[in-house]
């Protein structure tokens, strides 16, 4: 059984350029086949255009207000709404709203930077 404190978990700054917190990830916690984090866009700012060739992701919006980009369609995001990422398709999310923007990302097979392409 793998169990993280949330106090525990230091955040930093991922290849996309989002503020991102491991809450589960197999090289810290022992978990295998995902990754749990919460990651957070300060207002104003667009996360890298990217892609992941491996991973399938969710992300689970918490709080603020965003524009999600999937390849060449852009849509709000709003707390609550869950986006699916499928492998290999470019995206980017914005934080259009006044406060940071915090979701959830699950990515299975787990996140690695190896498995992050820049657009």
């Amino acid at each position: 059984m793998a169990i993280n404190k949330y106090s525990s978990t230091p955040d930093f700054i991922t290849k996309d350029g989002s503020i991102i917190r491991e809450l589960m990830h197999p090289k810290q916690h022992g978990n295998v086949k995902q990754s749990l984090a919460e990651a957070t866009v300060p207002p104003g700012v667009t996360t890298a255009l990217h892609k992941h060739p491996e991973s399938e992701e969710l992300y689970y919006i918490l709080s603020g207000q965003g524009e999600m980009t999937l390849t060449e369609e852009t849509f709000r995001v709003n707390p609550g709404d869950t986006i699916c990422i499928e492998p290999d398709t470019a995206h980017q999310i914005h934080n259009s709203g006044k406060s940071d923007l915090v979701f959830l990302c699950c990515c299975s097979p787990a996140y690695s930077d190896q498995d992050t392409i820049l657009l």
